[in-house]
């Protein structure tokens, strides 16, 4: 026969291998574009939101227009160690209005992460809790610049600035300098909205309107079932 003519065993073992050669490569190559993928950027917007208010979502909408934020995760705090609990309204209640304030925006989610943690409930566990579950996503804590006074009080703060970005967003008559020089830390320079939770509580005390202080739904809801008007 002709001598040239590669025999046929060998010639099957070579297309085998450079097969399997190729194959390698390229599961490696999906591997390495999979571990490279920018991983999804979640504002963290933690608060009791007792209730939630225009205030809150301005911020969230600013942050997501703004600032390379794919999603404002609203976490209902079931208690901040900071503050009075007897005036919270029912965890399931306050998650209940957060979801219907924002119902419709695909930008907007309502998490109930910490009713399920350890109480009271302290931001580090949170964003390592989340970090832990959600290794495809990027954390991005959200605060007002009145959280930053007193950030040294937070549990684990400096573990929090040392592994984590923060937008701080400014509060009406605040001014803080603290952390300047911090690189994780960044103010933003969303709006300053004159509203607040205890605002809008205080008001249904003294039995007046909060109609424009909050979404249409919330107040309603609000309205019903005659929240607020005895705490």
């Amino acid at each position: 026969m002709f001598p040239f003519l590669i025999r046929r065993s060998y010639l099957n073992k070579w297309v085998t291998s450079s097969f399997s050669k190729q194959l390698s490569n390229s599961f490696v190559s999906i591997i390495c574009m999979a571990s490279n993928k920018k991983k999804q950027q979640i504002g963290l917007f933690l608060g009791s939101f007792n209730p939630i208010h225009f205030g809150h979502l301005i911020i969230a909408n600013y942050i997501v227009n703004n600032l390379f934020v794919d999603k404002i995760w609203f976490v209902v705090s079931p208690h901040n160690p900071l503050k009075n609990s007897n005036a919270l309204l029912q965890d399931n209640i306050r998650l209940d209005l957060v979801k219907n304030a924002i119902r419709g925006n695909k930008k907007f989610y309502a998490s109930d992460v910490e009713f399920n943690l350890s109480k009271p409930s302290y931001t580090i566990q949170t964003l390592n809790y989340l970090k832990e579950k959600y290794k495809d996503k990027e954390f991005v804590l959200i605060i007002g610049e009145d959280n930053l006074e007193c950030f040294e009080k937070w549990k684990d703060y400096q573990e929090i600035i040392n592994n984590y970005r923060i937008f701080v967003y400014p509060r009406v008559n605040m001014k803080s300098n603290k952390f300047s020089q911090v690189k994780t830390i960044q103010l933003i320079n969303a709006p300053q909205i004159e509203i607040s939770s205890t605002m809008i509580r205080e008001l249904i005390r003294e039995n007046k309107s909060i109609q424009y202080l909050l979404p249409e739904r919330v107040r309603k809801e609000i309205e019903k079932n005659k929240y607020y008007c005895n705490s």
